[in-house]
C-alpha cells in the first residue's frame, strides 16, 4: 500500500487553491474547474469543489467542517516562512514552537478553517527521522 494524497472539499475552490499555491510555492495542476492537485515529491494535496462530492458519495463530505485533521508540510526553515506568511494567513494558531518530539512547528488555519502545520525538524532524532 502507498499513501498518495489527501483531499479537501471546499465551496470556494479558486480561493483555496490560490491560498495553497501561495503558502507552498507549488503550482496546482487542474484536472477541471472542480478539481486541482498540488503535487510534492512525497504526497499530493488534492482540492475538490463541493460539486465533486455527488460524483463519488452524495452528502458524505461537507466543506469547512474539519476539526480533527492537520495538514502537514515539512519545510526547510519554519521561522523564515512565518514572516512571509503574515500577509497571506489570516489566523495563526501559534508562532513557531519547538515541540517535545523535536520539530519546530507553526500552526495556522486555511481560509476554510482547516489546520495546517509547517514544521522543521530541529533535534538530531527528528532530523534523522525526516532525512530524505
Amino acid at each position: 500500500m502507498d499513501f498518495v494524497s489527501i483531499r479537501i472539499i471546499t465551496d470556494e475552490i479558486n480561493r483555496l487553491v490560490g491560498f495553497y499555491e501561495k503558502i507552498t510555492g507549488v503550482q496546482a495542476a487542474w484536472g477541471n474547474e472542480d478539481f486541482a492537485e498540488l503535487r510534492t515529491a512525497h504526497g499530493t494535496l488534492a482540492i475538490g469543489s463541493t460539486r465533486t462530492v455527488g460524483l463519488f458519495a452524495p452528502g458524505s463530505a461537507r466543506p469547512a467542517e474539519n476539526h480533527s485533521v492537520i495538514i502537514e508540510f515539512l519545510v526547510e526553515d519554519v521561522d523564515a516562512l512565518y514572516g512571509k506568511l503574515k500577509g497571506v494567513v489570516d489566523e495563526f494558531v501559534n508562532e513557531p514552537t519547538t515541540m517535545p518530539w523535536g520539530n519546530r512547528a507553526l500552526l495556522f488555519r486555511d481560509p476554510d478553517g482547516n489546520l495546517v502545520n509547517f514544521f522543521t525538524p530541529v533535534t538530531p532524532a527528528a532530523i534523522e527521522r525526516f532525512r530524505r
